[in-house]
């Protein structure tokens, strides 16, 4: 490795000392449907964060209170001799995707058949401890 490629490497490495992530795979809920929760959290300090997800009536809510308390644990584990209080821990970002379909066929008028598509997504949330 040359000198400037193992520089570049080093301060990656240290830039991606604060930050932790989670994933959430083939969670039943619809993109469309988490994308509505995560736009609410994004962008904020985790304990405010923690408590709109509490406080939120969606199903989808659940869920992403889970996976943020998975991230932060996460952090905790990376830097050890931190505390979220010292530090100011926000969510970086949340990523929906979609994931598989469920194909099912609901029964229909006169012998046809509608499709019924149950979706799913991948959830990825990023916590970042910078001051």
């Amino acid at each position: 490795m040359g000198a400037r490629k193992k520089l570049r490497a080093d301060s990656i490495k240290e830039e991606n000392k604060s930050i932790a992530f989670a994933k959430l795979n083939n969670s039943p809920i619809s993109p469309r449907k988490m994308r509505l929760v995560a736009d609410l959290v994004r962008g904020v300090e985790v304990n405010k964060a923690l408590n709109i997800l509490q406080h939120n009536a969606k199903d989808a809510s659940l869920s992403l209170s889970k996976l943020l308390r998975s991230a932060i644990a996460n952090w905790e584990t990376k830097n050890e001799g931190k505390s979220i209080e010292d530090e100011k821990l926000v969510v970086k970002s949340i990523e929906v995707g979609s994931a598989g379909m469920l194909k099912r066929i609901q029964t229909a008028p006169q012998g046809r058949a509608y499709r019924v598509r149950k979706r799913s997504n991948h959830v990825t949330i990023v916590v970042d401890g910078s001051k």
